[in-house]
């Protein structure tokens, strides 16, 4: 599976538009995660390995392809967030609070 560019066929889009693209990248398995347990700052490989309860092969194709799109990079303090990263962070945070509302709602109107 190559990395998902914008302009280029991706998984659901064979015009690869940017918004495509971008559910490509972040839909893959562990993506998500990983920029979420990346969201309080730097972690080393095996630290973010154990938070984002993956594998080391998952791992780290979905950092080659999170660092490839420019969303993670690495210095000597491990694996961060691009400004672009937490831009993306900051759109979904909305997302975030509105899940949260669902799972109480869905909590309090399930059937017995």
């Amino acid at each position: 599976m190559s990395n998902p560019i914008p302009g280029a066929p991706v998984r659901g889009s064979e015009t690869g538009r940017p918004i495509m693209a971008a559910f490509d990248l972040l839909g893959r398995r562990g993506a998500m995660r990983i920029i979420w347990e990346l969201r309080m700052g730097p972690l080393n490989f095996r630290a973010l390995q154990q938070a984002a309860d993956t594998n080391p092969a998952v791992l780290n194709t979905r950092i080659k392809e999170l660092r490839s799109a420019r969303l993670l990079d690495h210095d000597g303090g491990g694996y961060h967030l691009t400004g672009l990263c937490i831009d993306l962070l900051n759109l979904m945070m909305p997302l975030n609070d509105w899940a949260e509302r669902w799972a109480r709602e869905l909590s309090v109107s399930r059937p017995d």
